[in-house]
């Protein structure tokens, strides 16, 4: 929050201490610049920190699963990791589910949308993908068939095969 206080101005820091979102929304979706400005903070931290968890959590797991929302307008992240899985679905789907936990209009969410990968480019930079869209019982058998994959992977991983 220092460095974006630094960068922005203590008005994008809200009373609490955290980011004040919808300010800074506003400004990133509306110039590219501060956009960049904003990533370029943001990304190494992110870098450091996920890859940190990711040590950790390699100590007691056959594999792990890093979220990340924009990993293919992130970078190196694709060389970085053995797997891509995308979740997707509809736009119209993700413009719903958007509006529903953002609480922004059709238009505010098209606005970051349209400052995203395509739907095309993420699934082209995937190894794998779970479409979840509204059936249950299909998602769940995809993870359990994507977990048994994975899960062989890294013992074949462990074992020096791959």
């Amino acid at each position: 929050m220092d460095a974006i206080a630094e960068e922005f101005g203590r008005d994008f820091v809200a009373p609490d201490g955290a980011l004040d979102r919808a300010r800074m929304r506003a400004v990133a979706f509306e110039a590219p610049t501060a956009k960049r400005r904003l990533e370029a903070i943001l990304h190494p931290l992110i870098r450091v920190a996920t890859e940190a968890e990711a040590k950790q959590a390699a100590q007691h797991a056959p594999y792990v699963v890093l979220v990340i929302p924009l990993l293919v307008e992130a970078g190196n992240w694709k060389q970085r990791v053995d797997r891509v899985l995308v979740v997707d679905c509809s736009a119209a789907i993700q413009i719903e589910r958007v509006q529903r936990r953002s609480n922004l209009d059709v238009d505010a969410v098209r606005k970051i949308i349209e400052q995203q990968a395509t739907r095309q480019a993420r699934l082209a930079a995937a190894d794998d993908v779970i479409v979840n869209e509204s059936d249950a019982q299909a998602l769940s058998r995809r993870v359990v068939r994507l977990h048994d994959l994975y899960s062989s992977l890294a013992a074949a991983r462990r074992l020096g095969g791959v």
